[in-house]
């Protein structure tokens, strides 16, 4: 069955659902982020204190992210048969029901329960990250990463302020009963809920089945046949075989690697600073300023990718990484300043790495397959950011905080190579 059938709607009627489809998103987005800063802030924090041991601190960082790769496929599927509204209000209940059985295990001291939640809570923050493609769906092709970074930039109020509430939240959280380091999830719970319930109930007309059926009227596709072939094979005929688009690869690398310089870092630090005497004010003081480079600088680097071009950004995607990398490494344990600085400089490299990766996805995709596409692509990038946030407590273990931050920045460099497949062989724009 197809859902929300409608005549193929005019280009002023199209630019009005663009601009509805970006007020929705940006609202549900604000909500989001506040939930995803519950897991970057305090998830390792929450594990090192029930687990016991520092060489597991990574550990909510690999569930939480595995979980985000089961979420990014299944949203992926759920939105390329029934649009963006449906895959996406779903994936954030989900991540709301997981921040709740956090809530609960941390107040019984359940293990078990505790693993499983942060699986289930990763289907918020895949589904955060996966809303940035609607803002793409309608957009023309020399706007789609400013369309991307404007869904992007609303994650950041909820994102920033997520970190700075650990202390208040804490003490609502005991006040309760609940252990301190639950009262993020509280808030991370209500959050994604409200997320997913905006998302389902104002994201209408469903702007991916638009575009499915404005592609599909300009192929001139009958009763789900595009060019003559079955839809979903990008009208290659029957039996040929499928490749998958260079921009799609490329767009993918960049985004995996930017992930796992990002996540690998990013997890262990708050364990380094509490191993240094800072308490939890300064450590929400330093990932709120790394989340808000993460998102508050989207606006600005949409229009860049837009002007300068995809692959200038994801080099300087690198580079930010590399220099990240340095400071972190060189930052002695008790200098929040150099902490800030490199929490900020890791923010801001993922944040060019991802937009820019998002167009690459974008342009080389059409509506037939995009969504799924998507959501294949988000698998990879949640993976790796499991294998980085995994990696990150054993390396620390066994070397320095100085070793991982600069092995990421170093990881970051292979970009640059990757990137040279572009100028042969990645599609403009269209």
């Amino acid at each position: 069955m197809r859902p929300e059938p409608r005549d193929a709607p005019t280009p002023e009627a199209v630019a009005s659902l663009q601009r509805r489809t970006l007020t929705v998103v940006v609202a549900s987005q604000v909500l989001g982020g506040a939930g995803l800063a519950a897991g970057v802030t305090v998830g390792a924090l929450l594990a090192q204190e029930m687990l016991g041991s520092d060489r597991l601190a990574g550990l909510p960082t690999m569930l939480f992210t595995l979980g985000s790769a089961l979420a990014a496929f299944l949203v992926g599927r759920i939105t390329q048969r029934a649009g963006r509204r449906v895959g996406l209000g779903l994936g954030f209940a989900a991540g709301g029901l997981g921040a709740v059985g956090v809530v609960v295990a941390a107040a019984l001291g359940a293990v078990p329960l505790l693993l499983v939640s942060l699986f289930v809570y990763g289907a918020g923050t895949s589904t955060n990250l996966q809303a940035r493609y609607a803002g793409t769906d309608l957009a023309a092709p020399d706007r789609r990463a400013t369309a991307a970074s404007v869904a992007m930039v609303s994650t950041t109020l909820g994102a920033v302020a997520g970190p700075n509430l650990v202390e208040p939240l804490g003490v609502l959280a005991t006040s309760f009963g609940l252990p301190a380091l639950a009262g993020p999830f509280l808030l991370a719970a209500v959050a994604f809920l409200a997320a997913g319930g905006t998302l389902f109930v104002f994201l209408r007309p469903d702007p991916f089945l638009v575009a499915k059926e404005l592609a599909e009227a300009a192929d001139g596709a009958v009763d789900g046949v595009v060019d003559g072939a079955p839809a979903g094979t990008d009208g290659a005929p029957d039996g040929a075989r499928r490749t998958v688009p260079a921009g799609v690869v490329v767009g993918a690398t960049v985004m995996v690697l930017t992930q796992i310089a990002m996540v690998a870092i990013m997890t262990m630090t708050p364990v380094h600073m509490r191993g240094h005497g800072h308490d939890l004010a300064d450590v929400g003081l330093v990932i709120g300023i790394h989340v808000a480079a993460m998102f508050l600088p989207s606006l600005a680097t949409g229009v860049l990718v837009d002007k300068v071009g995809r692959v200038p950004m994801a080099v300087a995607s690198g580079v930010t990484l590399l220099l990240a990398g340095i400071t972190g490494a060189v930052a002695p344990g008790d200098s929040m300043v150099l902490l800030v600085l490199s929490l900020a400089l890791l923010g801001l490299g993922w944040n060019f790495g991802l937009i820019a990766g998002t167009a690459l996805i974008v342009d080389a995709t059409t509506p037939a397959t995009r969504a799924r596409t998507q959501g294949t692509v988000d698998v990879l990038i949640a993976l790796a950011g499991a294998g980085g946030g995994a990696m990150s407590g054993v390396v620390m273990a066994g070397s320095s905080y100085a070793t991982l931050a600069l092995g990421g920045g170093v990881l970051s460099l292979l970009l640059i190579p990757v990137l040279f497949l572009t100028r042969r062989s990645a599609p403009s724009p269209a």
